[in-house]
């Protein structure tokens, strides 16, 4: 998708930052696992994974069994249990113009849920054209996530539409390589205590015994531990090394801290104090999915607002399994080699880390397609087209943005200058004068964050600014 059609779905959100000393050079980057192969056969009761995806192919709905045919699903079956879903096609530059619905079995309760539509318009989530992430040659094309709870059965269906058919050849209406993607989300890891480490502030020295053992995922490798340490070392200076969580701090505290890590008081005091965040070993990250290694862009000039588009059905008991499924639907499903926000926000404003490389840190993301560089992506865990986002995430986006544009020198209430990576609203290359925080839309044409969570970034705006004292 590139283009914003005011008939079709709008574009939705499928889609780093400590004191910027200079940054790491970018790291070395290995290829995810692939895929598991895609398979044709009803799924059969067996022991279940956790933390897994399973890629169903789609196929003809009608009696045209040509490939690309206008409607193709999947009828109705029983599969191992999964809490979210998508679809994928093998050309990530191809657009899928039609109506994409599922319905999904609930595991407790046996009950087939009503159909839900699925938000097509996703690339313009994804890394800046022309990066080494974007030419991986392992980017597809991809729906938007949508987190359904526990289920055990599905059914899908997939239909081009009027609008857009007459637009493609009669005989490729949809994408080529249409695959249902079912993610188990796995379970979150048991957290022990560890040693305390010297930190800043109060930190909460805990972390997953079984993430410590294999580096996150039952069955875990040297390699995934090792990844696990490297992503929890990042974060050494906000928290010990395999904290679950990145204490709270005053402002006073957040201020001290910077100057104790410059040898002096920092150049600018509009900095807002550090909220709690939870760590990626926290949130149960499985550190061996992603590459290995970090990217990083020079600062954080902006934050991008989101909503993830995954729906507003999840408790907030739940936000780490959702978050989970998201991250590994990024990375196995879409291709990317990381999840791709830098934090992300459930309904009750907790803050979660995302893209690996230290929340301080500026991490590259793959959130806001042509603005990567330079900025840092928000997801709400949620879809704000229609509904309202909770006042606490609200507080949250303020409180978060006021810390990690601060530590950078930002007002989040004043306007900056980045580079376009080239979008279907900028070319390549101009310099585009934009909100510090801004939402999704404003970087791409595209209904992301949704428009009740677009029109409440004034207000995010303005009191992030008074959390810097300004």
């Amino acid at each position: 998708m590139r283009g914003f059609l005011a008939s079709s779905i709008g574009v939705t959100c499928a889609t780093a930052l400590a004191v910027p000393l200079t940054p790491p050079a970018a790291a070395a980057t290995s290829a995810p696992p692939a895929p598991p192969p895609p398979t044709r056969t009803t799924a059969q009761p067996g022991p279940e994974v956790p933390g897994s995806t399973r890629s169903l192919p789609l196929a003809p709905l009608t009696a045209d069994r040509a490939p690309g045919a206008a409607s193709q699903g999947l009828p109705r079956r029983d599969v191992r249990k999964f809490s979210l879903v998508g679809i994928v096609w093998d050309d990530a530059g191809a657009e899928l113009h039609g109506r994409v619905e599922v319905r999904t079995r609930a595991t407790a309760t046996g009950t087939w849920s009503h159909w839900q539509r699925l938000e097509t318009h996703n690339a313009d989530h994804g890394a800046d054209p022309g990066t080494a992430e974007s030419d991986s040659g392992r980017v597809r094309g991809a729906t938007a996530p949508l987190w359904v709870g526990e289920s055990d059965g599905v059914e899908v269906r997939v239909r081009a539409e009027g609008a857009a058919e007459a637009s493609r050849t009669a005989a490729s209406p949809l994408p080529a390589g249409l695959r249902l993607e079912l993610v188990d989300p796995g379970k979150g890891a048991t957290p022990v205590t560890v040693p305390p480490a010297p930190a800043e502030g109060r930190p909460r020295a805990t972390a997953p015994a079984a993430e410590a053992a294999t580096g996150g995922a039952v069955g875990g490798t040297t390699q995934g531990a090792a990844e696990a340490t490297a992503a929890s070392r990042a974060n050494v200076g906000q928290a010990p090394l395999g904290a679950t969580e990145i204490p709270a701090l005053s402002r006073s505290e957040t201020v001290a801290g910077l100057a104790a890590r410059h040898g002096a008081s920092p150049r600018s005091p509009h900095v807002g104090a550090r909220p709690k965040i939870t760590t990626r070993r926290g949130w149960g990250a499985d550190e061996q999915l992603r590459e290995k290694g970090f990217v990083y862009t020079k600062k954080v000039r902006a934050a991008f607002v989101h909503h993830s588009a995954t729906g507003n059905n999840y408790r907030c008991s739940q936000a780490p399994s959702v978050i989970r499924s998201i991250y590994r639907y990024h990375v196995r499903s879409t291709g990317w080699r990381d999840l791709g926000y830098n934090f992300l926000v459930d309904k009750c404003g907790q803050i979660y880390e995302g893209r690996a490389g230290g929340v301080s840190k500026p991490v590259l993301g793959a959130h806001t397609l042509g603005f990567n560089s330079d900025s840092m992506g928000i997801a709400v865990l949620g879809t704000y087209s229609d509904g309202e986002p909770s006042a606490a995430a609200l507080k949250a986006i303020a409180r978060l943005t006021a810390w990690k544009l601060g530590l950078y020198g930002m007002n989040p209430n004043g306007k900056t200058y980045l580079k376009s990576g080239g979008g279907n609203l900028y070319r390549k290359g101009k310099k585009v004068r934009l909100n510090v925080i801004s939402g999704h839309r404003d970087g791409f044409a595209t209904n992301c964050p949704g428009q009740k969570l677009y029109g409440k970034l004034g207000t995010s705006r303005s009191k992030a600014a008074q959390y810097q004292g300004r």
